[in-house]
């Protein structure tokens, strides 16, 4: 399947950030906004690197950098950092992190997608595992695509197209873990964004307005 044949596909390493954040999500791809911190720039230059250099093969194993990848089915594009062709037929995608293994499965669904676009584009069946590489360990991780790992990227997958297609950037929400660490946090600002519909609503219920007065007053608000 070409990769140009599927349209609007959304970038398979932005399924991390729908995963992560939504908010986040929407802020890059549907506002395009971005901002680099150390930590994106540690890993853009990891990523770089683990695409340099031509495909070769050592021993039992061909290991194809950069390879572009697709599926029609969730919409979705991209390139995987290194695809390992073992001569007893494996297909074994392996992504580059910077950092340590993480909480949540972000890193793990982006890997699991490669992998499903890489069954679709090559006719293969289920690949059963591939390798995240961290810095820090400096060592790979083992992911099992297993039947949950795979309900979660192909919900993720929609969930993303569903934000787009609204052309909606949903609300900030402060969670100090995330937006600590996310290059976002000023353009985002989430301490600083309590609606005035919201606002209003709880001034009002101080002073026991109406339901009825509440709506109208913040149906004026969201009226361009």
């Amino acid at each position: 399947m070409p990769i140009s044949n599927v349209v609007d596909a959304i970038p398979i390493s932005a399924l991390q950030h729908a995963l992560f954040c939504e908010r986040q999500f929407a802020l890059i791809h549907l506002e395009r906004e971005w901002s680099e911190n150390r930590q994106t720039a540690e890993g853009r230059v990891l990523h770089e690197r683990a695409h340099e250099g031509p495909t070769e093969s050592r021993g039992d194993i061909r290991t194809v950098r950069g390879m572009s990848v697709a599926s029609a089915a969730l919409g979705l594009t991209g390139q995987c950092d290194v695809v390992e062709f073992h001569r007893d037929g494996r297909v074994i995608p392996v992504e580059y992190k910077r950092g340590k293994p993480k909480s949540h499965r972000a890193d793990e669904v982006q890997l699991c997608a490669q992998a499903i676009c890489l069954e679709e584009m090559l006719g293969l069946p289920q690949i059963p595992v591939a390798f995240l590489f961290y810095g820090k360990p400096h060592r790979r991780t083992e992911v099992l695509l297993d039947g949950e790992l795979r309900a979660l990227t192909v919900g993720v997958a929609a969930r993303a197209r569903e934000i787009l297609d609204s052309g909606i950037t949903p609300p900030a929400r402060y969670e100090k873990p995330k937006c600590a660490a996310c290059s976002l946090i000023e353009i985002c600002q989430p301490m600083c964004r309590k609606s005035a519909a919201a606002w209003l609503s709880a001034q009002f219920a101080e002073s026991h307005a109406s339901q009825s007065e509440i709506s109208n007053l913040q149906s004026q608000i969201r009226t361009p």
